[in-house]
């Protein structure tokens, strides 16, 4: 199954590289590294995960605090959000909500 990363989740992804690699040098690419790796288990895992905020599937990365939004499509899984957990639910219901208008 091919895996496609949105441009949005990607920007996610680099903001928290930029969070993390300002803690610790070396950091940013534990966690974008990290991150990637959970991305990559969709191939296999696509589609079993809770679905919290109505069509999104959460994926929880197992090494640091976030989670991986995504839908599952015919041939693909698209991740559309890549988002720290330690935030409001609130403000990820409106990220969620604005990320599917968008689309």
């Amino acid at each position: 199954m091919r895996i496609q990363i949105l441009d949005r989740a990607e920007r996610d992804l680099i903001e928290g590289f930029h969070f993390y690699e300002s803690q610790g040098l070396g950091l940013g690419s534990y966690f974008l590294t990290s991150l990637y790796a959970d991305i990559e288990s969709l191939r296999i895992y696509a589609g079993i995960h809770s679905k919290p905020y109505k069509s999104y599937y959460r994926l929880l990365s197992r090494r640091f605090p976030f989670a991986i939004f995504y839908k599952v499509g015919e041939n693909a899984v698209f991740v559309y959000a890549v988002l720290d957990c330690r935030r409001n639910p609130s403000w990820i219901r409106d990220r969620l909500r604005s990320v599917r208008e968008s689309n």
